[in-house]
């Protein structure tokens, strides 16, 4: 038994050590410029690998000092906390299913419309007050800004490959016919009624198009990226948090039943 408690005991170690990459996905996420602002998946994936780590860490202990209780916790809660694992790593995946961007003549960068996208990404930027923070917190950045030193010459600007929030957020839309000046500069043209965005767009550098649905839809398809990158590393752990939580579930039942047998030939039972 003594043999099968340190082995139980080393396998929760590893299960200790695969929180490490889940948490640093969350703390990765809240780097990003998107995931930064909105602030939707990195508290869920940081909390998740928390719990992971005390749970794992209660059966470590558990297997090595041999506490019973512990190890039974083990087993249940870390069964609960893949479970919540599976649903996360599913939803993610299925909100990121859509949010392709469109390519648009003599441009290389792409444009993004918000009809692209899952409905429930859309409703975390429809509410006013959601996006007036997050707009706010956009414009803070120097994601716009650093375009103007970058890009001289309107030819540069259209055969660049701007990230989807520089394309959404920095410009007005190609189809409203907006003349280049600079990056964030355009002169407007005499009809600007072919879209509500056409309209929204600003030469006041506080304002750009941050109140467009481009904007918001260059949001998501960043915010897509990154919970996708995000979902490859947590569906890599996700397989090896299972696999060694099986092989732990193998290991106690086998001691269990070792244990049992042991006490019949000694009469116990």
């Amino acid at each position: 038994m003594a043999l099968s408690n340190n082995v139980i005991g080393a396998i929760n170690f590893v299960a200790v050590l695969l929180s490490i990459p889940i948490i640093g996905a969350g703390i990765w996420l809240t780097t990003e410029p998107a995931e930064s602002c909105v602030k939707i998946l990195q508290w869920p994936v940081i909390v998740l690998g928390i719990l992971i780590f005390v749970v794992a860490l209660a059966g470590f202990i558990g297997a090595f000092w041999r506490i019973p209780y512990l190890l039974i916790f083990y087993l249940i809660a870390m069964l609960v906390l893949i479970g919540l694992m599976i649903c996360l790593v599913v939803f993610t995946y299925v909100v990121t299913l859509r949010g392709h961007g469109t390519i648009e003549p003599n441009r290389s960068y792409l444009e993004y419309h918000m009809d692209d996208f899952s409905i429930w990404l859309r409703r975390r930027v429809r509410s006013s007050n959601k996006w007036d923070h997050i707009r706010t917190c956009l414009g803070s950045t120097t994601i716009c800004s650093e375009l103007d030193q970058r890009y001289r010459t309107a030819q540069d600007f259209f055969n660049a490959h701007l990230s989807p929030i520089q394309s959404g957020c920095c410009k007005p839309p190609t189809k409203c016919g907006y003349t280049f000046v600079n990056p964030t500069y355009w002169i407007s043209p005499i009809d600007t009624t072919a879209d509500r965005d056409c309209m929204e767009w600003s030469n006041d550098q506080t304002q750009l198009c941050y109140n467009c649905d481009s904007c918001k839809a260059g949001l998501l398809a960043t915010l897509r990226v990154e919970w996708r990158r995000a979902n490859v590393i947590l569906i890599i752990t996700l397989v090896a948090l299972i696999s060694v939580y099986l092989i732990g579930c193998f290991v106690f039942r086998n001691a269990k039943t070792e244990e049992i047998f042991r006490k019949y030939k000694q009469g116990y039972t």
